[in-house]
Order: C-alpha cells, then structure tokens, then sequence
C-alpha cells in the first residue's frame, strides 16, 4: 500500500477551477485509467471509468443472505492551493524535533505541536517544495488495500462492497456526474478525513462569491473627482466584513469569509470568496451581509459592482441524522482495531456532502494525513494501514453484528 502510494503521489493530477472539462485536467482521466486498471487486477467486477473520470467496481460478497451494500469513495484530484507536480516524498521514522525538508523549508515543532504525538512513528513528507497529495491519494490506496486484502482472504466474510474514484472534488464538481444510481450502494464512506481515529458526519455550508468591480481610469494628475479607483473599493469592500470571522481566526463550529483571489487594477477589479458555516442560519447571515454590503457601496458609488453568489455544498448532517447506525458502525469498528473515535466537524466539505444530498448517506472517514494543501503535508505509514483495517472491519461487521438493518 506505501509503495502504491508513493507511486500515486508523482503523478500530476491538480483540478483546475478555471477549466470548463469534465475532468478539468487530462491528467486526471489519465490517472483514472490507472486505477481502473488496478481494480481489475486485484479482482473487482464491473469495473466502469467513463469518459468524465470517474471510475468504479465492486468487490463481490461471498455470503448467501443479503445484507446492505457499502461503499467507499475517494478522490483522485489534488488541490490548486499548492504545487502538485514533481511531487518527491520522503520517507523516514520520525525522531523527534523539527523537520528539515530541504535548506529552506523546516517543519517546526512550535507552528506543529502535533508533531510531538508522531515520535517514532515512519512518516511521508514532502521535500518543501510541493503539496503530498494524501488529500486524497493516501485514500485511494487505502481503498485499494482494503480489497486487496478482502479478496485475498476469503475466510472474512462481507456482502458486496462498491469502490469509487471520482474528480475534481477539490474545486467543488466532485459528485457532479457521480452515478449514485449505477453506485448501487445503500451508504457510502469518504476514506478522504485527516488524522486517525477522525469520524465525521458534519461539514460547513458553502457558497462562492465573485465580485466585479468597474473603476475609472485617468492620467493622477487630472484625476479630482474623476477617478474611480476599483482597487480602493475592493479594499473598502473587504474592510467591511467582521474581521475576526476569517479562517486564521476561527476554529470548531465558527464560520468564515475567506478572500480567496483578488486581481485588478484603477479601472477594473475582480474578487472571489469562499463563505463557510456549520449553522444554515449564520450561513444564510453571512450571504446577506456581503449582498447589503454591495448594495451600500452601489448606492454610494453608482451601480458599479456585480456580485454573483452560488452555494456550493451543504452540511451533510441533516440527511446523515435519519441513519446513524452508519456512524455506529464505523465508531464500533475503530474500538475494535483500538483507535479512538474523533467524531467531529469538517471545517470544509467532501464529495460527502454533496452525495448525502443526492441519496447516499455518505459520511467520512480518516486516513491520517496532516496539513493538507501545502508544503507541510505529511501522512504516518501506520495510520493508512490502520485505515486499511478499518474498511475491512466495517464490511466484516456488517455480517457479524446486527447494527445494519
């Protein structure tokens, strides 16, 4: 599973928000074609990677009565946020201290605390200058080993399991094409989750803001009551939002304003946000104090800023609540290999969400990373392979124990 990791990892497979294809990067129908491969070389049936980049199969059950039919999805995609080709892990038992990943780029154990709790434990790191790629690729492999190990060991016994790799979940299209139907599962997991033990059935409400903002342009030395400068208008804009409610100052339950791009000039400025909260009620909040907040600067400046607001996900609580054996099985499961449930909330989303929404209960599940999207990325050798246990623990005690119905 490491090694197919590691393999994973250096293939270029960053989703670009900016495309208009399904996928919106070749390289990540490329990457699809790869796993659909693997699938059926470890035994999978109805293998299908259809032409926007989404592939599945199904491991076969080996018992006689019916039982429900569990999934388990990740997605091939990396983030945008960092560099994600060339990617060179490095692997090492980790000793203690700061890490040097490479002359100028040390990961410290005062900006990481946690480092301390992973003494002794074999780490993958990044060599400084990309992101990793476990968010979500440590995933796949993970679901991969997972049905290696069923398949190989006939004496577990389980009912059909159905696998998926979907794309593009890091710009928000993941579930967009995702065949819920022809998935023929009754509930899903996302093996997409960060540290071990991390179970999670709440994630925020999402919207994206963009912003266009129409200045005037003249020659500073004539521009006295003429000039409309766009860029001093996005910064008053922006000034106005709550300051303490951006990410780098909230945690837990507590929403954000994330000004996510800003690019522009005196004549013409655009803007983009990513709005988050757990609670419809301040999400909705949010929405409306940036849309009052552009309808004040119009009112004093003229009509010259368009704002376009999209919802992007919501939280998967409200459809995950009506089934939470599924979070009983899963946090029964992790006692059972000795890991320590952390059921919590995403401070983001998962293709989860979005496929709760659609019909499949799709919670999530860990695979152990750490500091995804960037540089400091890293993922502990043991913590995948107890995710790995874990997914064969959830198909086992779907047959041993009465907590599916």
């Amino acid at each position: 599973m490491i090694e197919r990791f590691k393999n994973y990892v250096k293939i270029e497979t960053t989703s670009d928000a900016n495309s208009t294809t399904v996928p919106s990067t070749k390289t990540q129908l490329d990457f699809a074609k790869k796993l659909a491969e693997e699938l059926r070389e470890i035994g999978l049936v109805d293998i299908v990677q259809d032409k926007k980049g989404y592939v599945y199969g199904k491991l076969e059950g080996n018992i006689e009565k019916h039982i429900p039919t569990v999934g388990f999805i990740a997605h091939m995609d990396t983030s945008s946020d960092f560099i994600g080709k060339d990617v060179n892990p490095q692997q090492f038992v980790y000793t203690g201290g700061d890490i040097k990943l490479n002359d100028n780029c040390v990961m410290t154990v005062k900006e990481f605390p946690f480092l301390k709790d992973l003494e002794g434990q074999e780490l993958i790191t990044t060599d400084g200058t990309t992101l990793l790629g476990a968010d979500n690729k440590a995933g796949i492999a993970i679901i991969i080993d997972a049905m290696k190990y069923l398949k190989e060991h006939p004496e577990i016994k389980h009912g059909h399991i159905q696998v998926g790799f979907t794309p593009d979940e890091e710009i928000g299209r993941g579930a967009d094409h995702f065949d819920v139907h022809g998935f023929n599962a009754d509930f899903a997991y996302t093996v997409d989750g960060g540290p071990i033990g991390e179970l999670e059935f709440e994630n925020f409400n999402a919207a994206t803001a963009k912003i266009k903002i129409r200045g005037q342009s003249v020659h500073p030395g004539t521009a006295k009551n003429i000039m409309v400068n766009s860029l001093l208008i996005a910064m008053e804009l922006e000034n106005m939002l709550p300051k303490n409610e951006k990410p780098e100052y909230t945690e837990g339950y507590e929403g954000f304003f994330l000004l996510k791009d800003m690019q522009g000039n005196v004549e013409y400025t655009e803007m983009e946000y990513i709005i988050r909260d757990h609670s419809m009620e301040k999400f909705e909040k949010k929405k409306s104090l940036l849309e009052n907040i552009v309808e004040f600067l119009n009112e004093k400046y003229g009509n010259i800023i368009e704002l376009e607001l999209d919802d992007s996900y919501y939280n998967m609580r409200e459809k995950i609540e009506p089934h939470m054996e599924i979070i009983d099985l899963a946090e029964m499961s992790m006692k059972q290999l000795g890991i320590e449930p952390n059921i919590k909330a995403i401070r983001g989303g998962t293709d989860g969400a979005r496929l709760s929404y659609m019909g499949l209960p799709t919670p999530n599940l860990f695979t152990g990373g750490y500091n995804f999207h960037g540089k400091f990325e890293l993922i502990p050798t043991e913590s995948m392979r107890k995710a790995s246990q874990l997914l064969v623990k959830i198909a086992e005690n779907m047959v041993t124990e009465d907590i599916i119905g």
